[in-house]
């Protein structure tokens, strides 16, 4: 079944009929104490607030996170956001759901980037590190996780997919940082770009709703990762230990910064170059995601919660400036 209406098309003063997933509830209280029951619904094109303030205990206790449910609602905008003042809601039956609806997904197909990652494995010329990427990209429990898995969970690359293209771009990336620094270790850039987020096919779950696994939110993806690298290496019969250490630092340092969760800054050529690639690449996918977004004003985009700020749309800017007037060749 189609989605009859997306989040993104809600607009003022709208009555709806639609099946949205709820990735948020709580019962809150006014100010004046009187409870009432607030959402957070979504699909794959956004997320908006909802709201009910009578009658809702019944319909409330069968409801939970990551629930479908069908709802009817008046669209209101409040601080300027539209958000749903509910009428009524149910569970949603399965056959009334469409899967694809609700998880946003890259534009590429999985097969194509898995293909393009192997191929870089393939031409490794470290052999301890191309027997230790292609063991873990071979491993059949890693790899259907590694093809669906989002990036994150709303920072950068947040959909289906988004971690298999951020890994494939960080591969071409490392190739051509070392073919202008030909000091670089290039197996090593490699290695880093196909490893340094495997944590977060454990740190996060993405089958309804992109969100945090328990063991994900007390140990976090640097953690998890380390010891799913460390015990690949380990199984590899001679592995170098000098290069063993070399790979875990690597992995727990791309974040760069204390404040940013690794627990030690780069302090090897490639774990700092590594670090500023996967930070560029990161921050540019949430700039095309907010310059992407319907949202905004026609020459800046919506806000980006991920980098704190809005962005310039410049093509629309220099056009009009060009349609205004054009340099003279004097």
């Amino acid at each position: 079944m189609t989605k009859n209406i997306m989040v993104r098309d809600l607009a003022a003063d709208q009555t709806i009929t639609g099946f949205f997933l709820v990735h948020e509830k709580e019962v809150r209280n006014t100010s004046s104490g009187k409870p009432y029951l607030r959402m957070e619904l979504g699909d794959s094109s956004g997320t908006v607030e909802a709201r009910m303030w009578d009658q809702f205990e019944a319909a409330a206790k069968d409801v939970h996170r990551d629930d479908f449910v069908k709802v009817s609602a008046r669209v209101e905008i409040y601080r300027n956001k539209p958000q749903l003042s509910l009428l009524q809601f149910r569970v949603a039956k399965p056959e009334e759901i469409n899967l694809a609806d609700f998880l946003p997904h890259t534009a590429y197909s999985v097969e194509e980037l898995f293909k393009e990652v192997l191929g870089h494995a393939e031409g490794m010329k470290n052999p301890w590190l191309k027997k230790l990427v292609l063991q873990v990209l071979s491993d059949p429990q890693i790899v259907a996780r590694y093809k669906r898995a989002p990036a994150a969970k709303v920072m950068h690359h947040a959909y289906l997919g988004g971690l298999l293209e951020h890994v494939a771009g960080l591969c071409g990336l490392a190739k051509q940082i070392a073919a202008h620094y030909p000091e670089l270790d290039v197996d090593l850039l490699l290695t880093a770009a196909m490893l340094h987020d495997v944590g977060k096919l454990d740190e996060l779950c993405y089958e309804r709703a992109v969100s945090y696994t328990t063991e994900g939110q007390l140990l976090g993806h640097i953690v998890m990762e380390l010891e799913t690298v460390s015990r690949a290496m380990e199984e590899i019969a001679g592995f170098p230990a000098n290069l063993k250490t070399v790979v875990q630092h690597i992995l727990i340092s791309h974040h760069g910064q204390y404040e940013f969760g690794s627990p030690k800054l780069p302090m090897i050529r490639e774990a700092l170059v590594f670090h500023y690639l996967d930070d560029m690449d990161s921050k540019l996918a949430a700039v095309r995601a907010a310059l992407a977004s319907d949202s905004g004003e026609p020459e800046w985009s919506a806000y980006s919660s991920a980098l704190g700020r809005k962005f310039l749309r410049l093509e629309e800017f220099l056009k009009e400036q060009t349609e205004t007037g054009k340099p003279s060749n004097s």
